[in-house]
């Protein structure tokens, strides 16, 4: 099964985060940690995105995860 990897742009974008604050929330443990593509590259799993997003929109609404 082939999944999408995000680029740190696209995420930024999708999330609304600066990158600061992706990579301090990484450090916490309150974010998907990044794969290394390559010697100056990273990415997200789009899906581990998705799954960030629903657990803030379940925190907002008060669901259970």
């Amino acid at each position: 099964m082939v999944q999408t990897i995000l680029r740190r742009d696209e995420v930024e974008r999708v999330t609304g985060l600066p990158r600061s604050t992706i990579y301090a929330k990484i450090a916490s443990g309150e974010f998907p940690k990044s794969i290394k593509l390559g010697a100056r590259s990273v990415g997200w799993l789009e899906a581990d995105i998705a799954a960030w997003q629903r657990s803030r929109i379940e925190a907002r609404d008060g669901v259970a995860a």
